[in-house]
């Protein structure tokens, strides 16, 4: 009697041994992780997850197309508007100064360091100018290429965090560009040294004929030119239709962004592109050198910033590197333009990339003055998130109203 008791236990052990084997083997095949202690979240992933997030990459991709249309339709709507009056700004070089605000208040109306700062290379190139008169325009077109992304800020205006983060990641941009400045452009007047380094460059290089030099954003720009033909090429529709798509393509963004960028995608990111100082200066470079628009690229950093996807401090990396990368439009138009006085417009081309690179030599390697621009923003954003009016007053006057008011009190521009 005791043997088949025995038996008769080990038989029900096995089966129960069995019965757990199949239930544990269930849980994986029908999904259920209460027994076998899988996260469900992760199941879902292996199955769904990679075409979600596929879809979800997607609509990213659509979002930021256009976000870029937009700041091409109202850049070209500017340029309608303003072209002529920038290319006549960009005619009186009468003292160094007033040439900085000159360069800030044409780039401001035409939202393109590249483009002022090559009408600067041809007016050089055509002797209008002078290479001296020339450096504090550039100086000054650098400061001004920030206009972009510090409108785009205004987009966050709903919202005080964001706001405060955005203005944050767009002026860090602006306040770089103006330290820099103050220290290099005094330099410049009583040494000369970027003039002459520029020179020097200049007479390295042989000016080529016949070849063309193409904007790699020609897609987003037959966008925009398609969208002005609808209303005729109306400047004011083209302004109207841009600040428009920039608002609804923020919005897209912001969403997007909190929903993708969350967990280990947002650890990943911040790790292999913004991880490291050099590594997210060398990011900044590449990107923006692809696709010649500093403008574009630090507009793209202010929802990350605003959305606290990514930290101004590097963010601000990041820009430094986009600094240097804008420099390739010019360099590259120059080298290929094959104008008369090619080589004063190559030297011209010159001073931006050496005012760039000084300007990160200058504060990249010591990080007590790397965290001075980015401690000016901060406190500009939170001035920002106490009355929008900051943020408002902060794009008008630095990039117009001062600019204009300066330039108009010392020539007979009016």
């Amino acid at each position: 009697m005791f043997r088949v008791k025995g038996t008769t236990t080990n038989l029900c052990s096995k089966a129960d041994l069995n019965l757990n084997k199949n239930e544990e083997i269930s849980s994986y095949t029908t999904g259920n992780t209460e027994d076998s202690g899988l996260d469900a979240h992760v199941l879902e992933t292996a199955s769904g997850g990679k075409s979600q997030i596929a879809f979800t990459i997607l609509k990213l991709l659509g979002a930021i197309y256009i976000f870029l249309v937009s700041l091409k339709l109202m850049s070209a709507g500017l340029g309608l508007l303003g072209g002529k009056i920038a290319e006549n700004l960009l005619s009186i070089t009468t003292f160094p100064f007033i040439a900085l605000f000159i360069g800030i208040l044409a780039t401001a109306i035409i939202q393109s360091s590249s483009t002022i700062t090559t009408i600067i290379v041809a007016l050089v190139a055509s002797g209008e100018i002078s290479l001296a008169n020339a450096i504090p325009m550039i100086m000054g077109a650098n400061i001004g290429t920030a206009v972009t992304s510090t409108i785009v800020s205004l987009g966050h205006i709903g919202n005080r965090d964001e706001f405060e983060g955005a203005v944050s990641g767009a002026s860090v941009h602006d306040f770089f560009n103006i330290l820099i400045v103050v220290i290099l452009l005094p330099l410049e007047l009583f040494t000369g040294f970027l003039e002459k380094s520029s020179l020097l460059f200049a007479s390295w290089f042989e000016i080529k004929n016949g070849i063309v030099f193409t904007d790699s954003l020609s897609l987003l720009t037959k966008s925009s030119e398609w969208i002005l033909a609808l209303f005729n090429n109306n400047p004011y529709m083209g302004l109207f239709g841009g600040v428009l798509l920039l608002f609804i393509s923020l919005r897209l963004l912001t969403y997007i962004l909190k929903n993708l960028l969350v967990g280990v995608r947002e650890q990943n990111m911040n790790k292999y592109v913004f991880g490291r100082p050099f590594r997210s200066l060398l990011m900044g470079f590449l990107t923006t050198a692809a696709i010649q628009s500093s403008s574009v690229t630090s507009s793209l950093m202010v929802p990350l910033v605003a959305t606290r996807k990514v930290s101004l401090e590097r963010a601000f990396n990041f820009l430094m590197g986009a600094n240097i990368g804008t420099t390739s439009t010019v360099i590259i138009a120059a080298l290929f333009l094959g104008m008369e006085g090619g080589a004063s417009a190559l030297a011209c081309a010159f001073v931006h990339l050496l005012f760039n690179l000084f300007g990160v030599f200058l504060l990249f390697p010591f990080e007590k003055l790397r965290t001075l621009p980015v401690n000016l923003a901060k406190g500009l954003g939170k001035y920002a998130r106490k009355s929008r009016f900051y943020g408002i007053a902060y794009v008008i006057s630095v990039f117009f109203i001062i600019p204009f008011i300066l330039i108009a009190i010392t020539t007979d521009f009016l």
